[in-house]
């Protein structure tokens, strides 16, 4: 056995010991609850493109403490159909909603999309949530510690309402909806996959949100921020780890019953395979993984016909 097999078997076999908070399941439900009772209050409007044969919107609709929420929803009318699977698509961290044009290749494959930009990042999204104990740069760090005010809750019930919204169009076949994402857009893919109940199938390509606790100590992505709070705040290394862990992949795994797809660089030190595998192996719905061993923060340029062909399946 070469070093790259023994690589594959210790990674399925690697399943580290969880940090689940003895409430975690009563903090969701209280979340879930607020996620689903308070209105979307969403506006589509047309969007003209370059492209031909959709039809494109751009939508606003407010997170659970009001934050106006920008996405664009995308139909590929040319096929003359009732109604389209559609693809609800999450951003990596510093990024955008993106164009409509970004998504031609889910288009002429025959799927809607609607893309959201994840608050405060990039796009046209602010974040009305408070700020409180202090932050460092970047996003990842405000509210975090506590898990009612931290970002992540912010933005994986943004996420969560985006998939509500998608499955409520008439142009699409709520029967048909899945997420997709890159690197955070990929973590959170398996946390709405996790938490929701009202889509398919998710696509998680090279995710973060994973094995947390070990991820603030030994990798370079955005986690890195909550290192740099904690040199800041030492005091706070408890509080912060135990915040984090109610948005841990990890931790959540076990609660998703629909088909995933995930990929993983074994050189990626965004999103190390550690640490995508300690969520993967938690995943008891069906599964596939596509290993790349010479890769880093990205799944290759091929890998969108195997993202393609997963969708296929699902929708067929």
């Amino acid at each position: 056995m070469n070093f790259i097999e023994r690589k594959f078997v210790e990674l399925h076999n690697h399943e580290p010991e969880l940090t689940t908070p003895s409430d975690m399941d009563a903090f969701w439900e209280e979340v879930l609850h607020e996620t689903r009772t308070k209105p979307l209050n969403a506006v589509r409007t047309p969007e003209e493109t370059p492209m031909l044969g959709t039809e494109t919107y751009r939508v606003v609709y407010e997170g659970i403490d009001g934050t106006p929420v920008h996405g664009y929803y995308s139909v590929p009318t040319v096929f003359g159909k009732e109604n389209y699977p559609c693809i609800v698509f999450f951003h990596g961290y510093t990024g955008s909603k993106g164009l409509p044009e970004h998504f031609a290749t889910y288009l002429m494959s025959g799927y809607a999309v609607f893309s959201i930009d994840i608050r405060g990042q990039a796009g046209d999204t602010g974040d009305l949530s408070p700020l409180q104990d202090g932050t460092t740069k970047g996003w990842v760090t405000k509210g975090i510690t506590d898990p009612r005010t931290c970002y992540y809750k912010s933005i994986v019930t943004d996420a969560l309402r985006a998939v509500d919204w998608a499955a409520g169009q008439p142009e699409v076949d709520p029967k048909r909806v899945g997420v997709s994402g890159g690197s955070q857009g990929g973590g959170l893919s398996l946390a709405v996959s996790a938490l929701g109940d009202r889509h398919a199938f998710a696509i998680a390509d090279i995710p973060n949100m994973c094995y947390m606790d070990w991820s603030i100590f030994n990798t370079t992505g955005s986690i890195t921020e909550a290192a740099q709070y904690i040199t800041k705040y030492s005091e706070r290394l408890d509080t912060v780890l135990k915040t984090l862990s109610y948005f841990d992949n990890m931790n959540l795994a076990h609660r998703i019953r629909i088909p995933v797809l995930v990929s993983v660089g074994f050189k990626d030190s965004v999103c190390p395979p550690e640490a995508v595998f300690a969520a993967y192996n938690r995943i008891t719905s069906p599964k596939q993984i596509e290993m790349y061993p010479f890769n880093g923060h990205t799944p290759g340029d091929k890998h969108i016909r195997k993202v393609l062909e997963f969708i296929r399946s699902q929708v067929q």
